[in-house]
């Protein structure tokens, strides 16, 4: 008897506790709200594995967890009133890992899409635009389709848009931008007098997007692994120790403020100015971005086999 009481008393004030910090949590929520808030928040989502490794766990299960942080701090980014967000799911060069680590994170991405596609009415009740950036030639067939088919149902929704890095490096987009300008000079679309640096960046695979205001590394590395390099000049960029699948509300909060502290600074730094482009440019543009809707869209509507050495 005295244990029941015990146990219900324990009960009462994990309650009253829990309570008390969603309250505390909506309080600085409403606090952080008052400052400047980033449109666009990009981050490096580092130290899955190294999360696993100290408890014991498989790679694959860090990963796992991290991705499911993912969608806990995307849900943040909608409360806050972050409208784009940009994660950096797998870098080309992560291929060099063992095969079995990168079927292990294939299979699981596969998994993920699977699950989003099947929670459609949820992504549409949210209002969540999902675009995955990067060389998707690299990827199986099958986990083409998926991505295909979550970009092309979701395109339209206009809450929160969601760019997912799946493979990717920037020397791979700058690379593939001044190949798609080389085809537009030989074919006589353009002229090698229109290639500036305005003409390069509406060519990125990030064209849609604007740059991101604040950058967050987890897991204790300062350096960038090749992420964003040619829209993070006038970005804030915050790194913490914390790994990636443990990093909290109260760390973003912190990224947060710290990016609100230096915003009059960067706000200084920054360089605008109007872009002006001559029907030429304009035309050029407007046919590469339908060609590369139409690239996504046949992948959607495909009935190829799969031919992925990455086993379901």
């Amino acid at each position: 008897m005295y244990l029941d009481a015990l146990a219900r008393k324990s009960s009462g004030m994990m309650w009253m506790f829990n309570y008390i910090l969603r309250w505390f949590e909506s309080l600085i929520l409403r606090i952080v709200k008052t400052g400047q808030i980033p449109r666009h928040v990009a981050l490096i989502m580092d130290g899955n594995r190294r999360y696993a490794n100290t408890r014991n766990l498989a790679k694959g299960e860090g990963h796992s967890r991290g991705l499911d942080k993912l969608i806990e701090m995307v849900n943040l980014c909608t409360v806050l009133g972050i409208t784009e967000v940009t994660v950096y799911a797998f870098s080309i060069e992560n291929f060099q890992r063992t095969e079995e680590e990168v079927n292990e994170f294939m299979k699981l991405v596969k998994q993920k899409f699977r699950r989003l596609l099947d929670e459609r009415e949820k992504l549409h009740e949210a209002g969540l635009c999902i675009r995955v950036i990067g060389n998707l030639s690299l990827l199986p067939k099958d986990l083409c389709k998926l991505i295909a088919e979550t970009i092309v149902i979701t395109k339209d929704n206009n809450n929160v848009i969601l760019n997912i890095a799946l493979p990717y490096t920037s020397r791979d987009e700058v690379t593939s931008a001044i190949k798609d300008i080389g085809r537009g000079v030989k074919r006589a679309e353009i002229l090698p007098e229109d290639v500036d640096e305005d003409l390069v960046s509406d060519c990125l695979y990030f064209n849609r997007s604007p740059n991101p205001d604040l950058l967050i590394r987890t897991s204790g590395e300062t350096r960038l692994s090749d992420f964003l390099m040619w829209q993070i000049a006038d970005t804030y960029i915050y790194f913490t120790d914390v790994m990636w699948p443990e990093f909290s509300i109260w760390n973003f909060l912190g990224a947060i403020f710290n990016y609100q502290r230096c915003y009059p600074e960067l706000q200084k730094n920054k360089k605008t100015k109007p872009i002006v482009r001559n029907n030429r440019v304009s035309t050029f543009l407007d046919k590469l971005q339908r060609e590369r809707d139409i690239a996504i869209y046949n992948m959607y509507v495909s009935d190829l086999p799969d031919q992925s050495a990455v086993q379901s």
